[in-house]
């Protein structure tokens, strides 16, 4: 099962601009959106869920910052970044208050807004599994008390998972079906993402393979170069 891709609204008014930006991202696997001015954006908005916006400031009909007022009237949460070609201080400080999470000033490196878009997904992610209160999972036909850290397979004597073991499949089962980046959870669990701890990582996954290999039905992917990913067929 294919990762399902984030979504991006994009509104630029420039349209070979806003071209050019849409097939990059494209490329590096976002779903993207374009719309050419503030009110096409905001229609686009409201009819579908996006994972991060893209604003051009200065646009007709409906500039930037009035589309992100909007935007953030309907979802407090989602990311926006603006693009502008005007370097004042006073307008940096205006898209900051009506809730922009960066901001870049064009001509621009189309892969330092990539970084920022990766980073700003990455720490979304890990907001909202530290803000998870949800300790009980079931995995096919396996039972994960991550609270208790017991791993119970049908009538059969609960495993009980070391705490590395537990927070790894814990992270797994949260992203159940769906990627789970690798840097996450190193950083979460491991709190470094060297090297050594890397490995580390990797003979906790071959545990955990081991506990589920039971039902044939749940495995753990390893996505090269992203993470691993829990697949639990139906």
């Amino acid at each position: 099962m294919e990762q399902a891709q984030k979504k991006i609204l994009l509104v630029e008014d420039d349209p070979n601009f806003g071209s050019v930006l849409k097939d990059y991202l494209s490329l590096n696997d976002y779903d993207v959106t374009l719309a050419k001015n503030g009110m096409e954006g905001f229609e686009k908005f409201k009819k579908d869920n996006y994972h991060l916006c893209i604003l051009d400031v200065m646009m007709p009909y409906k500039d930037g910052f009035t589309l992100a007022k909007e935007i953030r009237e309907r979802n407090k949460e989602v990311p926006i970044i603006f693009l502008t070609a005007k370097a004042m201080k006073e307008d940096v400080l205006k898209g900051y208050k009506v809730g922009a999470d960066d901001y870049l000033n064009k001509p621009f490196d189309s892969e330092v807004l990539l970084m920022k878009i990766n980073a700003i997904m990455l720490r979304k992610v890990k907001d909202s599994i530290a803000d998870s209160a949800t300790f009980e999972f079931k995995i096919g036909s396996f039972d994960l008390n991550s609270k208790l850290r017991f791993l119970s397979h049908n009538d059969e004597e609960p495993v009980k998972l070391s705490p590395k073991e537990n927070e790894l499949l814990r992270l797994l089962a949260l992203h159940e079906n769906d990627l789970m980046p690798r840097e996450l959870a190193l950083t979460k669990i491991w709190r470094d993402d060297n090297y050594f701890t890397s490995r580390s990582m990797d003979v906790y996954i071959a545990k955990l393979r081991k506990y589920l290999k039971k039902d044939e039905k749940v495995e753990i992917l390893n996505i090269h170069g992203e993470g691993f990913r829990l697949v639990v067929n139906k």
